[in-house]
């Protein structure tokens, strides 16, 4: 039996978002050609026709956009079959499509972005987060994987540990630029292989990933979703950026898909470790002190 987790990231670029997130989706070998399927079924039957087929992939800044949300409102709701078929037009037409079929078209993407958590639910999918301050310190060496990495890693492993049959987890990412995607498979390598922690880690993960293109493969694309509604939506007490408040339906929707793992911490048997996890400072313990 194996899992596999699809990773991709939010506001990396250092932008307009709040918080840069590392976001993974976690789906078991057995059902993810299930998964593939609904969902793509999902975005025939309410856009009327793929919506990737000509506009790449279904990312959270285009579904998402405070636009959209503005858009879907012009408008009381419109049933589904008509908002399928007016949202259709709005894809076929581009610039030429009306009010009418720009609202349909806005209403079908958030019911899409609603549907693809509640189908992921469907299939027991996990989501696991790594979610980062904008002003945390950063290290200054690239010999070793990044504390986000490796708190996403951290989760994942507890996952697959609390499975009662053995099982293994493989790590797919949207692909990068050719050199980063060198450095990262050179870090994870370091990682699993030279600390103590990578190296029993690796008794359930993989260590080697695999590189895929997000805009044909739908697990990543599911990743950017989870990741855009973590950046602009969701809060723990310690995160103080102001968040979108039109996203909350959909922020409920991916912390139904968290993880809870419990684990002796410093003498407490039932330490609660969550799959999302919030890092201030992105430095080693080593590094920090050094400071």
């Amino acid at each position: 039996m194996a899992h596999l987790l699809f990773i991709d990231e939010s506001g990396q670029d250092r932008g307009d978002s709040p918080y840069e997130v590392l976001a993974g989706v976690s789906v078991e070998d057995r059902d993810l050609w299930n998964l593939v399927c609904a969902l793509q079924d999902a975005e025939l039957r309410l856009f009327g026709r793929r919506y990737s087929a000509n506009r790449g992939e279904l990312k959270g800044k285009k579904l998402l956009k405070r636009k959209t949300f503005r858009q879907a409102k012009q408008l009381p709701a419109i049933p589904e079959p008509t908002r399928s078929f007016l949202a259709k037009r709005c894809l076929d037409q581009g610039g030429q499509a009306g009010k009418q079929e720009i609202t349909a078209l806005a209403q079908a993407k958030l019911a899409y972005v609603a549907e693809v958590f509640e189908i992921c639910l469907r299939f027991r999918c996990r989501a696991f987060a790594s979610i980062i301050s904008r002003t945390a310190p950063r290290p200054t060496s690239q010999n070793y994987l990044r504390k986000d990495y490796a708190y996403l890693f951290e989760r994942f492993f507890y996952y697959l540990e609390d499975k009662p049959v053995e099982t293994v987890g493989l790590v797919v990412f949207d692909e990068l630029e050719k050199s980063q995607s060198h450095l990262l498979v050179h870090q994870m390598d370091s990682y699993f292989k030279r600390t103590s922690k990578g190296r029993h880690r690796s008794s359930l993960i993989v260590p080697e990933p695999l590189f895929v293109h997000s805009d044909l493969t739908t697990g990543i694309q599911v990743a950017d979703l989870v990741a855009y509604v973590l950046s602009w939506g969701f809060r723990l007490r310690e995160m103080r950026e102001p968040s979108r408040q039109e996203l909350a339906d959909f922020v409920d929707g991916v912390c139904r898909m968290r993880y809870k793992a419990t684990r002796e911490v410093q003498g407490n048997d039932n330490f609660a470790i969550w799959s999302f996890a919030y890092i201030e400072d992105l430095r080693a313990v080593d590094e920090r002190f050094l400071q």
